[in-house]
């Protein structure tokens, strides 16, 4: 992981993307118990919205150091990486109050357990609710927390199923 934190930064450095966050399951990781996973997420902001093609700098930017696409993501090291711009108000603000943490000196930022949260219930696949009892479970977020991240962000429908179906005896 420490090679896709150095492309990170060094893509946030040259101006290639404005910010970034590690979401998905590498992101869970940081909140709960180590699971299996194929790829690493990544949340970016590109520099401008290009459309269709908010991706090609990055792609460019990746290409010209020796990382090349696999499918839909970019081989960095051991880790195939999926980028994926910010897509709503919730993934952008979850950008934008990422925490830092650091890989072996090299920072990296990912999506706090609150925004994680709030993500996997706006995408709502039967893994993403794993996800949100998983983090729960393990108090890296508390369900009040999401219930206000959920209301702000237009999901509290969404949350009050999940409450019902999971949460409430």
């Amino acid at each position: 992981m420490k090679e896709v934190a150095e492309l990170l930064e060094g893509m946030k450095s040259a101006g290639v993307i404005r910010d970034y966050a590690v979401f998905g399951a590498i992101a869970q990781m940081r909140y709960t118990e180590p699971m299996a996973t194929l790829d690493a997420d990544i949340l970016v902001m590109p520099i401008q919205d290009s459309g269709l093609d908010a991706l090609s700098p990055i792609y460019r930017y990746c290409e010209a150091r020796g990382y090349l696409p696999q499918g839909e993501a970019i081989r960095v090291g051991d880790w195939p990486v999926q980028f994926v711009p910010v897509f709503s108000p919730l993934t952008e603000e979850a950008v934008r109050q990422a925490e830092t943490g650091e890989i072996e000196g090299v920072p990296l930022r990912v999506v706090s357990a609150a925004h994680l949260a709030a993500i996997a219930l706006s995408v709502g696949r039967p893994k993403d609710h794993l996800r949100i009892l998983s983090m729960l479970d393990a108090g890296s977020v508390r369900a009040e927390t999401i219930e206000a991240l959920a209301a702000r962000h237009g999901l509290s429908d969404r949350w009050s199923a999940f409450r019902r179906r999971y949460l409430d005896e």
